[in-house]
């Protein structure tokens, strides 16, 4: 059932429809127009859909959004030189590679590729529809939309980044994404799709970013294929703006012996929601979903995840922790379906969740849908605040308290960061942890 009116979509979607990238080809076309429809038909979820039951998205559909950017003449926030500046800023890696999108469009002049092996393409969507769009059609004009965000994002997707792994190809160093916004109003649309071939490697890292304190949207979606033995590293990490929406959705399909790590890092927006799902569609899959809020205020993070195991011999491990302060509220679904012919499956999901203050909350759900008989599973979770315990041993020991309670929080946090495997990332991420912490350059010093 649709909650809002969508007129203001209808007439949007007429506007742009024919002008829109790829609008061209006749499978896009077609594609956009059903994605639309499905859009149409299942409007914006509501608290009565069970996945929203605690993530009310009603202020998205009451605003009357732009879908192209307005400054189309200027994607550079303002010149040059500051956006090289802000650009270097946010550079994990010199030696790295970086894709850079402003306003939802990709900017050549701030992104960086150095020599990719032969065959390997990194690039735009835009460019991707040109060169390639037939390697694209089934990851775009192919998929179930479980809601009418994802549907929306087809409909209406502007520009994204597109990466292609021919079999055996491996990209040792990192690809660092980067989405910019700052301007107000604007509804950005990124389409995302990695095809990573047979025995392929690759370490993407999602990066969206918001400038100033303006209120905008970004609805995400991205497309992974993992083909056989091939290992995708996925890491995102949102740092949107304080009054910014953020919707994703990932969803990963993953073949015989393939190897998928999805890392979600959540510290901005004012409502973000994260979909995550993985399919192990062949035995010896192996499947790893980590992630970490870490919010305060009137902050709403919302992280649903999914590992479907539908052949035997797969492996799973999901590990999320949630810091919340102030009255931020949490919501956390971790569904683990095993199926039927997916006997010998291993795998084991935790939940930990620490709150600061009497008023943050945590509506933690871990689900285990188990219809195969040979199995090992295992699931738990937490909510709490610092062990008392603990805080007495360092009390006892000459910690102040404000000290030894930004100590504890920094431990519990840091546990989810010791698994990232880009060491720039990982340090980026500890600048945060103590930026986000009381007392944290004092940790700092300390370590």
């Amino acid at each position: 059932m649709k909650n809002e009116s969508l007129d203001y979509f209808h007439q949007a979607f007429a506007q742009l429809a024919q002008t829109l990238p790829g609008a061209e080809i006749p499978w896009l076309r077609a594609a956009r127009r059903s994605a639309y429809d499905q859009f149409d038909a299942l409007g914006f979820p509501t608290t009565r859909h069970e996945d929203w039951k605690y993530t009310n998205v009603s202020a998205i559909g009451k605003r009357s959004w732009h879908f192209r950017a307005q400054r189309t003449d200027r994607l550079d926030l303002g010149g040059d030189s500051d956006a090289r500046r802000i650009v270097d800023v946010l550079e994990l890696d010199p030696a790295g590679h970086r894709l850079v999108f402003v306003n939802g469009r990709h900017v050549p002049r701030l992104s960086k590729l150095n020599d990719l092996p032969h065959g390997v393409f990194v690039g735009s969507l835009t460019r991707a529809l040109r060169e390639m769009p037939q390697q694209l059609e089934a990851a775009i004009a192919s998929q179930a939309y479980v809601d009418g965000f994802a549907a929306l994002n087809t409909a209406f997707m502007t520009d994204g980044f597109a990466i292609v792994l021919p079999p055996g190809e491996v990209i040792d160093q990192p690809l660092q994404i980067l989405f910019l916004t700052d301007e107000a109003g604007l509804a950005v649309q990124p389409f995302n799709v990695v095809l990573a071939g047979a025995r392929s490697r690759c370490m993407i890292v999602e990066h969206f970013v918001g400038l100033g304190d303006d209120a905008y949207w970004t609805n995400a979606v991205t497309r992974i294929v993992a083909d056989e033995q091939a290992d995708v590293q996925h890491y995102r990490l949102q740092q949107e703006s304080p009054k910014a929406f953020h919707i994703a959705s990932l969803a990963a399909a993953q073949r015989r012996g393939s190897c998928f790590t999805s890392h979600a890092f959540a510290f901005g927006a004012a409502l973000s929601r994260t979909g995550i799902r993985t399919s192990l569609n062949a035995a010896n899959a192996q499947a790893a979903l980590n992630g970490l809020y870490f919010v305060g205020g009137r902050q709403h993070v919302d992280h649903h995840t999914r590992i479907d195991h539908a052949e035997p011999h797969g492996t799973s491990r999901e590990y999320y922790r949630g810091v919340l302060d102030g009255a931020a509220r949490g919501v956390f679904n971790g569904r683990v379906i095993v199926h039927r012919d997916a006997q010998q499956t291993d795998t084991h999901q935790a939940n930990h969740n620490l709150l600061l203050s009497r008023d943050a909350e945590i509506d933690t759900k871990p689900q285990l849908e188990i219809y195969a008989d040979d199995v090992k599973c295992t699931h738990g979770a937490t909510v709490g605040q610092l062990d008392d315990n603990q805080l007495f041993y360092l009390r006892a020991r000459g910690v102040e308290e404000r000290m030894a309670r930004a100590l504890l929080t920094y431990a519990f946090a840091r546990d989810v960061v010791e698994r990232v495997r880009i060491d720039s990332l990982r340090e980026r991420l500890e600048n945060l942890l103590f930026a986000r912490t009381p007392e944290g350059e004092r940790i700092r010093e300390l370590l």
